[in-house]
């Protein structure tokens, strides 16, 4: 079982196959290692000799996500332990990056904890990852080529949220612009676009930024 397990995360078809050609080599892969692509997340990854390997995970740097399976469930919340053990783990970090960028490091203490909950690794239904759950192209634009280090991540992060308050000199828009995008609060007007998800999004970074200013052993 569990050599079928490993298996599954590292698939490799050929190269040069077409997105419907990676589906079915998928498909027909998995379905003798006792899965179904069609409930699974397909990963795709092309190796320097041209090699491109499926997995149902993203199992480090430039894995792509080609199809989304329909069994897809929301990444489970962390554990209490996971979450306290995390945020000691990097609260040191968010602490020294918030300040090298001149940033109340409460502020993104409460953004790190909404978007990942101090998991590195964390990886998102839409493709972000990491500590701040950087999107492909705010990383690249940031610099950050590996999203799974939680260092560059943080300083991607940072710099994006800096520039964002520094853009809409409002913190609530810099929030909503930071999950829905600067051009999205911008086509509404500078308002805090209407979308249910990022108007909680905005609501739940307020409230903890709000605690962690009166609970201060939580950051620094």
């Amino acid at each position: 079982m569990g050599s079928r397990k490993n298996a599954a995360r590292n698939l490799m078809c050929s190269n040069g196959r077409s997105f419907r050609a990676l589906v079915l080599c998928a498909t027909f892969l998995s379905s003798s290692l006792g899965f179904s692509a069609a409930n699974a997340d397909i990963y795709k990854f092309v190796d320097r000799h041209g090699g491109v390997h499926l997995a149902d995970r993203p199992l480090g740097p430039g894995y792509v996500l080609i199809h989304r399976g329909k069994g897809y469930s929301p990444r489970p919340r962390p554990r209490k332990n996971d979450f306290a053990r995390n945020r000691r783990q990097f609260a040191p970090l968010v602490d020294q990056v918030a300040r090298h960028h001149h940033l109340d490091p409460h502020l993104i203490h409460a953004v790190v904890q909404v978007e990942s909950a101090y998991d590195p690794a964390a990886v998102s239904r839409k493709g972000a990852v990491g500590l701040m759950q950087l999107m492909p192209g705010t990383a690249n634009r940031y610099g950050v080529p590996d999203r799974l280090d939680p260092e560059r991540n943080l300083h991607g992060g940072v710099r994006y949220l800096r520039d964002l308050l520094i853009r809409f000199d409002d913190v609530v828009l810099a929030l909503a612009a930071y999950n829905a995008g600067e051009n999205a609060v911008e086509r509404y007007g500078n308002r805090v676009p209407p979308y249910p998800e990022t108007r909680r999004y905005v609501n739940k970074v307020l409230a903890v930024w709000r605690t962690l200013r009166h609970k201060p052993e939580w950051g620094s």
